[in-house]
């Protein structure tokens, strides 16, 4: 009888304790269903672009964390002068595809985040350029750390493609495409580079 009640206290316990255990993990964690994410220095050397993709679907959680990591980037005087367009359907997803050589990755991708910059909310400058870039490589280093693919596809300073995704998407004026990150499951065909290189590297003078 003692030990039936022992085990009864351990069990009462344990459940009082589940919120507490719970809490000590990232939200986006549970999200992606995932308690192995890598430490920050795998991720960065694990990345590598993913253009090929399974027949599986991303789900509005799993984009929701990579928003967030973008959100996370630096930005200059705290502008934050950044815009994200997701789109998941399938005829838009077609329809981008067609926007250069690069995008047409898109036409096998789940999902995509158009990482954009509103001047409107950004110094008086190109600025939002480096922003909206650091907010992308979070984006990717997100998907490669939460067992996603993704590659960044160029759209900003390409004139032509930069029109037919402002008119694609209905963008106003003032908001520009910076990249169209493709985003879906690596088939695992895609393996990291590696690029260090210390024939680029010069201490302290050229």
């Amino acid at each position: 009888m003692e030990s039936a009640m022992k085990a009864i206290r351990a069990v009462f316990l344990s459940l009082l304790l589940v919120p507490f255990v719970f809490s000590s993990f990232p939200l986006t964690v549970f999200a992606q269903g995932k308690l192995n994410i890598p430490d920050a220095l795998t991720v960065i050397h694990s990345r590598k672009s993913v253009r090929k993709y399974l027949d599986k679907p991303v789900t509005k959680d799993q984009l929701e964390t990579l928003l967030r990591a973008g959100m996370a980037a630096p930005t200059a005087a705290d502008k934050r002068p950044w815009a994200f367009l997701v789109v998941t359907n399938r005829a838009m997803l077609d329809t981008l595809s067609l926007s250069t050589r690069g995008t047409r990755v898109l036409s096998g991708a789940k999902a995509a985040i158009v990482v954009c910059g509103d001047t409107r909310k950004g110094l008086p400058s190109e600025v939002w350029i480096q922003d909206c870039s650091a907010a992308s490589e979070n984006i990717l280093l997100a998907a490669e750390a939460t067992g996603l693919g993704a590659v960044w596809t160029g759209i900003w300073l390409n004139v032509e493609p930069t029109k037919y995704v402002k008119r694609v998407l209905g963008l106003p004026s003032e908001v520009q495409p910076l990249n169209i990150i493709s985003i879906g499951y690596p088939t695992g065909e895609e393996k990291p580079k590696d690029k260090w290189d210390p024939a680029n590297i010069h201490w302290e003078k050229w």
